[in-house]
């Protein structure tokens, strides 16, 4: 398994899993939280990690791109 993206915290986390899974891709969330150190290490790490396998990286990293690039987009009937 390959990193691919750390999200912010665990609703976006879960929002790009169901995304990537939506669209063929395995994706596996690995937290840094950890109870024994009071999540200490999310501090320093930040929340966690989603991978996915090597061989669907190239795709995920695309995949991803776009799905960011989206959520700024203006829909079609915008007035400034």
């Amino acid at each position: 398994m390959k990193n691919l993206i750390k999200p912010h915290n665990e609703a976006e986390a879960l929002a790009l899993q169901a995304f990537l899974e939506k669209n063929g891709i395995v994706a596996q969330i690995t937290s840094f939280r950890d109870t024994a150190y009071n999540g200490i290490f999310q501090t320093q790490y930040g929340w966690g990690v989603i991978k996915v396998d090597e061989s669907d990286y190239e795709r995920a990293s695309k995949l991803i791109t776009e799905w960011k690039n989206s959520l700024f987009e203006y829909p079609e009937n915008y007035e400034d």
